[in-house]
C-alpha cells in the first residue's frame, strides 16, 4: 500500500475546482511513493456543490477510468490537510490505495450483507458510513451495520447541507448486486465502504466538552426524561451541579441552555483519570425541565444504569484532546522510537515479536459542523493542529451534522481514521 494520492480546491464553477483537483492527483500518480492505480475514491463536496453531485461525479469517473469505486458526501464544510472549506464552494478527493478485494462499497439499493450470508468470500471488518439524518432510526440503522461487521466499529458521519442532501456509492465493476443502472448519487439512507481484516487502520474519537460535574448514575428514567440521578431528583442535581436556582429564571434558563450531557453505558468509562470524557460518551442537548416531575428531558432515550455527567463545550479541552488522539496515533505507528531496552522489555512481557514498524498511507476526518477553525480560534484551526500533530499525511473529510464512530452517534466530536501500511 502505497500513499493515497489526495486533491482539493475551491473555485465558484465546480468545472474548474474539479479540474484543480485533478491535476494534483494526476500529480501525485506520477510520483514513486504515491499509488499510480488505485480503484477506490473518496468525494466529498461543499452544499453549494450538491445541485451538481452527479456531474461531478460523472466527470471524475471519466477523467480517472482506473478509478472503478466511489463513496462520499457532502457537508456544510469539508476537510484537506491543513485546510478547511467552510461555507464555499469546493471539493475534496483521495483516492485510495486498496485492491478491491478487500473493499464492497454499499448503499441504499445495494446494502451490506452479513459476513457469510451471500457465499461471498468478503468479510466486512470495519465500515466507513455516511448517513441521512432525516432517516427514521439512523442510530438504529447505524447499530445494526455495525453489527453487520466482524469488529463492531463503523466510523463516519451524518451529511450535513443547506441544499440537498447527497450521497456517493458507485461499484463500477458490477460487483454490488441490486445497484442495477443507479447513478451512483443518492438522497437519504446509508451509504458508504466496508474493509475486511487485510486493510489495517487505527481510529479514534475526540471529545469536544469538558465535564463541570462528577459522573452520576441514573437511577429513574421514562424515555427522554432522566427522573433521578443517584436517587435524588434529578432537577435537584442539575441545579446544584450548575450552581442556580430555577426560581431565578432568567440566569438559570442561559446556564442550561449552555450545559450539555455525557451519556455512557454502564459498561463503559465516562471519564478518564485525566478528567476527559471517554471515547464512547455520547454528548446530547439538554431539551428541556419538568419541575412538576423534577426531572430534565434530553435528546436521547435513557435507561436506568448509564452514566450521566453535565458538560460545556470548552476550545481549550478541544483542542488538547485533539492533540492527545494524534499523539496516540502516532505512537501506535511509530514503535521504532522506543530504546532498544524498552522494546526488549515489551517483547519479554508480551512474549509476542514487536509490532513492526507502519506508516500513515492516508487519512479520514470527519469532524462536528459546529467546530472547525471558528471554534479552535481561526480560519482552518482545526485541520492546522492534525497536520502539525500527524505531519503531511493525505486526509480528506468533512465536517458533519452528527458523527459516527464504534456503533454510535456523537456529538460535538471528531473521528480521526488513518490507514496504515508497513513502513
Amino acid at each position: 500500500m502505497k500513499l493515497f494520492p489526495y486533491g482539493h480546491a475551491t473555485h465558484p464553477q465546480w468545472e474548474m475546482a474539479a479540474g484543480l483537483v485533478l491535476a494534483q492527483l494526476r500529480a501525485h500518480m506520477a510520483l514513486p511513493e504515491y499509488a499510480s492505480a488505485p480503484h477506490l475514491g473518496l468525494l466529498y463536496i461543499t452544499d453549494h456543490y450538491a445541485a451538481h453531485a452527479q456531474e461531478i461525479l460523472a466527470f471524475l469517473s471519466a477523467e480517472l477510468p482506473e478509478v472503478t469505486d466511489w463513496a462520499g458526501t457532502v457537508g456544510v464544510g469539508i476537510a484537506a490537510n491543513n485546510v478547511e472549506y467552510f461555507d464555499e464552494p469546493a471539493l475534496s478527493v483521495m483516492l485510495c490505495d486498496i485492491a478491491p478485494e478487500h473493499y464492497r462499497v454499499f448503499s441504499g439499493v445495494a446494502p451490506l450483507a452479513q459476513a457469510g450470508t451471500t457465499g461471498s468470500k468478503f468479510v466486512p471488518h470495519t465500515a466507513l458510513l455516511h448517513a441521512d439524518a432525516q432517516t427514521p432510526d439512523v442510530p438504529e440503522l447505524i447499530a445494526e451495520l455495525a453489527q453487520r461487521t466482524a469488529s463492531g466499529y463503523v466510523f463516519g458521519g451524518l451529511s450535513a447541507s443547506r441544499a440537498e442532501v447527497v450521497q456517493f456509492a458507485l461499484k463500477g465493476d458490477g460487483n454490488i448486486a441490486g445497484q442495477g443502472k443507479a447513478s451512483g448519487v443518492f438522497y437519504g439512507g446509508l451509504s458508504g465502504v466496508a474493509f475486511d481484516a487485510n486493510v489495517a487502520m487505527v481510529s479514534r474519537v475526540t471529545q469536544g466538552c469538558r465535564p463541570v460535574a462528577k459522573v452520576h448514575t441514573i437511577t429513574g428514567a421514562d424515555k427522554h426524561l432522566v427522573l433521578r440521578l443517584d436517587d435524588e431528583p434529578a432537577l435537584d442535581v442539575l441545579q446544584r451541579d450548575l450552581h442556580i436556582n430555577i426560581a431565578d429564571a432568567q440566569p438559570a434558563i442561559a446556564q442550561v441552555r449552555a450545559t450539555l450531557v455525557g451519556l455512557a453505558y454502564e459498561h463503559d468509562p465516562a471519564v478518564k483519570r485525566t478528567g476527559e470524557f471517554d471515547d464512547a460518551v455520547m454528548v446530547r442537548h439538554i431539551i428541556g425541565i419538568d419541575p412538576a416531575r423534577e426531572a430534565v428531558a434530553i435528546a436521547q432515550p435513557v435507561e436506568v444504569g448509564m452514566h450521566l455527567t453535565f458538560c460545556q463545550r470548552n476550545a481549550a479541552a478541544a483542542r488538547a484532546d485533539l492533540t492527545r488522539i494524534c499523539a496516540e496515533v502516532r505512537e501506535a505507528l511509530e514503535p521504532e522510537e522506543m530504546t532498544a531496552e524498552l522494546a526488549g522489555a515489551l517483547n519479554a512481557e508480551t512474549s509476542i515479536h514487536p509490532h513492526p514498524a507502519r506508516r500513515m498511507a492516508g487519512a479520514i476526518y470527519v469532524s462536528c459542523a459546529g467546530r472547525g477553525g471558528p471554534h479552535f480560534g481561526g480560519p482552518s484551526a482545526e485541520m492546522h493542529i492534525v497536520r502539525r500533530a500527524l505531519g503531511d499525511v493525505p486526509l480528506v473529510g468533512f465536517f458533519a451534522g452528527g458523527e459516527i464512530a464504534h456503533q454510535a452517534l456523537h456529538g460535538y466530536t471528531g473521528v480521526l481514521t488513518v490507514f496504515t501500511t508497513e513502513a
